[in-house]
């Protein structure tokens, strides 16, 4: 899994195989590319970091990690 950290303080998680890419655009902000949920293309967001979970990690909510 892959854990996407947003600009507003707040996250998701999606599965590692519909990730693309993470870079930085032309302003300098970092972008990450990933599959669309009805797996029908892609599309682009703004982040602030990202953490990747490995097998048998039990997410502890807000508390934990980043």
């Amino acid at each position: 899994m892959i854990k996407y950290l947003y600009p507003d303080g707040s996250h998701c998680f999606r599965a590692l195989h519909t990730a693309h890419a993470v870079f930085y655009n032309p302003e300098g902000k970092l972008i990450a590319r990933a599959q669309k949920p009805g797996g029908d293309g892609l599309y682009e967001f703004e982040i602030v970091g990202f953490e990747l979970i490995g097998p048998g990690y039990v997410y502890e909510g807000m508390t934990h990690g980043a």
